[in-house]
């Protein structure tokens, strides 16, 4: 028997209040368990509030989101996915707050309902697998802006998640730390959405492929990031894209 999907819109609705049109008009998408989709679209078209809105940040006036087939109906149902889907924030300072980063990568494990000790040795053994075991100490407000997206990330792992939503993680990246991130999502073999304006990071993290523009999704190729891939040897280096 096939799995149900690990989330599943339909119909998603939602606006700002005073702003017409919606923000989100009428969003449907379905994300498989394991499935790697890559989303991309303009600025302003609806993806980080999308993100909001499956996650529980947001409401959506109407439709419905459905999370491994049972209907998220109340609060409490977005507890449970969010136990199990991490949500990387675009800037890095939103998601990071506590005075050193093992108490920040422990803050989730601790709000799962693990011991002081089992939240610390999870930290630990996070930031070792990740290659960020030196930063434990570290004052979190002092790191690089890489090492902030590198810690953000191993804030999510550690509550060892079943799927990721990555809202622009290379942005301001420097090329050996967005290579690294590559390496990290690669490795991990979870289903994910990733929101990027990198073709070649997408090309390197997702099979699947989802444009989205006014608020609507209007276009999937699952054969465009294979593509784009190649027609970039050299394609783990960034480079400039024209209008699409």
């Amino acid at each position: 028997m096939m799995a149900p999907p690990l989330i599943e819109l339909v119909d998603l609705t939602f606006s700002y209040p005073e702003v017409q049109p919606p923000i989100l008009d009428r969003i449907n998408l379905t994300l498989q368990q394991q499935q790697q989709l890559g989303l991309i679209g303009p600025n302003g078209c609806g993806k980080t509030t999308l993100f909001h809105c499956m996650m529980g940040l947001l409401k959506p006036q109407s439709g419905s989101i459905r999370f491994k087939g049972k209907e998220i109906v109340k609060a409490g149902d977005f507890f449970t996915l969010r136990k199990e889907i991490g949500l990387l924030f675009q800037d890095a300072d939103d998601q990071l707050f506590s005075p050193t980063v093992i108490e920040d990568v422990a803050f989730g494990p601790l709000n799962l309902g693990a011991s002081p000790k089992a939240a610390i040795e999870a930290s630990h053994q996070t930031l070792t697998e990740l290659g960020l075991d030196h930063l434990e100490q570290r004052v979190t407000h002092h790191l690089s802006g890489g090492e902030k997206k590198l810690v953000s990330l191993a804030t999510i792992l550690a509550m060892k998640p079943r799927g990721l939503f990555l809202d622009e993680p290379t942005n301001n990246l420097d090329p050996e730390t967005r290579d690294r991130l590559i390496d990290i999502i690669a490795g991990l073999g979870l289903g994910h959405i990733i929101i990027s304006h990198d073709y070649d990071f997408l090309a390197a993290t997702c099979v699947d492929l989802a444009g989205m523009n006014a608020g609507r999704i209007v276009a999937a190729d699952h054969s465009a990031l294979h593509t784009h891939h190649h027609l970039h040897p050299h394609g783990s280096h960034p480079h400039e894209h024209g209008d699409h």
